[in-house]
């Protein structure tokens, strides 16, 4: 007699799911600063964090691209099994799904070095990956920013009145800086000020997701 074993497919249980989700940005952000803090010529007034990528050590951000892409991935799908049907239901996680796509992107096409980082590099030149890196990124940004807006509506449809203007000042304050630096005037004000609000744009997503697992 010939016994064969079957494998029968087991889900992530949603909560699984969105803690994943919910560990994304404070682990992007830890992971971002301590290298900011450490590699030599970087500057948080000059350089967004994709250009960490660059250098001996630029292996340490490419792969945090990829965990923190893969865990967003993951949060986006907890989101879409717990939503009670309704309006955002479906768009509101697909577009923090393709936010997490395009961290894995970032991941495979780095940013241009230059304007002093690494060290001892000059001018910024583009290149192929450098044009497909900004690409992704922007992809990823706006619809995080469009994110913000549908989650707002359906809030408001709800009634949570507080979450909605949580969401709509999220989404106002990041386009405003994304704006800033995709102007091509990144002077001090303005990298600081992108910064600040991809910064608050993430614990938005980690305050939806943590609110939904609740």
């Amino acid at each position: 007699m010939t016994i064969t074993a079957t494998r029968i497919p087991v889900a992530l249980p949603a909560r699984t799911l969105l803690a994943c989700g919910a560990v994304s940005g404070p682990l992007y952000f830890l992971t971002t600063f301590v290298q900011a803090a450490v590699r030599n010529g970087f500057d948080l007034t000059k350089h967004p964090a994709s250009m960490l990528s660059n250098g001996d050590a630029g292996w340490i951000q490419v792969t945090n691209f990829l965990v923190t892409g893969v865990l967003m991935l993951a949060g986006a799908i907890g989101l879409g099994r717990t939503l009670a049907p309704g309006r955002g239901s479906t768009w509101g996680p697909r577009l923090l799904g393709v936010f997490g796509v395009s961290l894995l992107f970032a991941a495979v096409f780095k940013a241009d070095p230059g304007n002093g980082f690494p060290a001892g590099s000059g001018q910024a030149t583009i290149s192929t990956a450098g044009v497909l890196h900004m690409a992704a990124g922007s992809i990823g940004f706006l619809s995080l920013i469009v994110a913000t807006f549908v989650f707002a509506s359906r809030f408001s449809r709800e009634g949570h009145r507080g979450w909605a203007v949580y969401s709509r000042a999220t989404g106002i304050a990041f386009f405003a800086s994304f704006a800033g630096i995709s102007s091509g005037n990144a002077n001090a004000p303005v990298m600081l000020a992108f910064w600040a609000t991809v910064m608050l744009a993430w614990g938005w997503v980690t305050a939806v997701i943590l609110r939904s697992a609740r």
